[in-house]
């Protein structure tokens, strides 16, 4: 990174002695404030993406442990039906006890999985948007690369060439920056 600045450092001072290319040494600079602006729209995004999958994996086990109680309810409930118990009005208050815990866990079950997903959807939006914001940089880097190549051979078809794919750029990020 810091000979790349340093190169366009050295073409920007070229251009400067050259007024004709100064327009060209401007779109550069302009490129470089982009590219600087959506690398750190992509790393955050990239950053984003991280903790809402974190916290859907962490909803998913949460999940998994309230699946696990429920089945060993069940078990218990099975084994209470199996096996002869000397006090039954006692076995059954436990087993009507644990029916309702049954109960209770596969409904609450039903609202976590609802939140692990929805944690996974979370996830797919911020990796659409990571995926953009990537995109995006690289046609700005390329664009600032290939207007570079203005001030080495001196033909404008190479700036009209990285403006284009600047605007491509912008507009790829522009998109992952509406995907909510």
């Amino acid at each position: 990174m810091a000979e790349e600045i340093m190169e366009l450092k050295e073409n920007a001072e070229h251009g400067a002695e050259e007024r004709s290319l100064a327009p060209v040494t401007l779109t550069m600079a302009i490129l470089a404030v982009f590219v600087a602006g959506v690398t750190l729209l992509g790393h955050r995004a990239h950053t984003e993406e991280v903790l809402l999958q974190t916290r859907a994996a962490d909803q998913w086990a949460y999940y998994q442990a309230k699946e696990i109680r429920r089945r060993n309810y069940e078990l218990f409930l099975d084994e209470l039906s199996i096996f002869s118990l000397q006090e039954s009005g006692k076995a059954a208050e436990i087993k009507e006890k644990y029916a309702k815990e049954v109960e209770r866990y596969t409904e609450e079950l039903k609202d976590i999985q609802a939140e692990a997903k929805k944690a996974e959807d979370e996830v797919k939006v911020e990796q659409s948007r990571a995926d953009r914001y990537d995109l995006g940089e690289v046609l700005l880097e390329a664009a600032l690369v290939i207007c570079s190549i203005t001030l080495l051979t001196r033909k404008r078809l190479f700036w009209y060439m990285g403006i284009i794919l600047g605007l491509a750029g912008l507009t790829v990020t522009a998109v992952g920056w509406m995907i909510h």
